[in-house]
């Protein structure tokens, strides 16, 4: 059975008919394609290989040699009926390595993993991309209108990681490529993010008013804050990068809190005893005394280990209550780590230095 052209429009019909959003290759489709509700259907592709469970082997080999347009040779042959149900899937390995006299129905698997036109991708990427599969099919009440093939797996995945990466860096993903998109436009994606960081921020500049008298009795200790905060918000972000991206392959879960935890502190205690010798010696240079230089010291090994233990549990606590924690993980931990640096490290100057308390 091969898969004509009424095929083809059958399987398109179906498509349209549920989701209303034809395949296009176009760019601006493809930058479409990055919001974050996109699916299946505009990914899928009606190019594959069709073939009956009555169909014998020899006659399917010679078919799949004549329907072969390139040097990719397809993982799967899908079995269908008349109306396009699929009955199974038939793979090209074990086609070859079949007996000429079996049919189609002596080889073929009828357990299979689909996914549907309507299905985000999103979800489909969580479920496809630590699976090893490279060719899924996808179904409709039972129906075949498409697959995925590698190539359209691998756009899946790269779209799905573009939309992160924009998202880790507090922007909303752009419709357009860059050269055409406008300053307008690009203000519009960054400006409310950067508002809703602003805002919490704002409770930093609460922070050092609360201490404002303190601070002005030990002066020196106002070198430092860019150093002590702009420390933690790194540290964190090392950490939430690397924690995201194990979540999105499935390494990882909020299950497994207590296994990060315990990785990353004891990661982050020798890390912190490296970043606390590195600012005791930068404050020795600046030379502003031994209260200070204790107290620089003491505050990145707190901070440090401090943004270990909000990096390793925000991001899990956020997937589990349904927010992509790469919406919001990175920007959103250094500006809380950046208030509490503060406040750890005021509240250590006032147990360290006299003129402090």
């Amino acid at each position: 059975m091969k898969f004509n052209t009424q095929n083809k429009m059958d399987a398109v019909l179906v498509a349209d008919a549920s989701l209303n959003t034809p395949q296009n290759n176009s760019t601006q489709d493809q930058y479409n394609r990055l919001k974050d509700d996109a699916t299946v259907s505009a990914y899928m592709s009606q190019s594959y290989i069709a073939v009956s469970v009555a169909d014998s082997v020899e006659n399917v080999k010679a078919q799949l040699v004549n329907d072969l347009k390139d040097e990719l040779i397809p993982t799967y042959l899908y079995v269908v009926d008349k109306d396009n149900y699929l009955n199974g899937i038939l793979p090209v390995k074990s086609l070859l390595t079949a007996a000429n006299d079996l049919f189609v129905s002596d080889v073929m698997r009828q357990t299979f993993f689909s996914v549907s036109p309507e299905q985000n991708r999103h979800d489909v990427y969580q479920l496809i991309s630590h699976s090893g599969l490279d060719s899924v099919p996808v179904m409709h009440f039972g129906k075949l209108v498409g697959v995925l093939r590698p190539q359209d797996i691998a756009e899946l995945i790269e779209d799905e990681n573009t939309l992160d990466a924009q998202m880790q860096g507090a922007t909303s993903p752009l419709e357009q490529p860059y050269l055409e998109t406008s300053p307008v436009t690009l203000w519009r994606k960054r400006v409310v993010w950067l508002l809703m960081l602003f805002v919490a921020e704002a409770y930093t500049s609460t922070v050092l008013h609360a201490f404002e008298d303190r601070l002005e009795a030990a002066i020196s200790l106002a070198f430092f804050i860019p150093l002590l905060i702009g420390t933690g918000g790194n540290s964190g972000t090392q950490i939430t990068s690397t924690l995201v991206r194990a979540m999105a392959l499935g390494e990882v879960s909020l299950r497994n809190v207590w296994s990060v935890l315990r990785k990353e502190i004891t990661t982050s205690i020798m890390v912190a005893l490296t970043m606390g010798i590195a600012g005791f010696v930068r404050a020795w240079f600046l030379g502003v005394g031994m209260e200070v230089m204790i107290v620089v010291g003491l505050t990145l090994i707190s901070i440090t280990v401090w943004s270990a233990i909000v990096s390793s549990i925000i991001p899990m606590v956020l997937k589990r209550l349904g927010i992509d924690p790469a919406v919001v993980s990175a920007p959103f931990i250094a500006t809380l780590i950046d208030g509490t640096g503060l406040i750890i490290y005021f509240e250590i100057a006032s147990h360290v230095m006299s003129e402090f308390a």
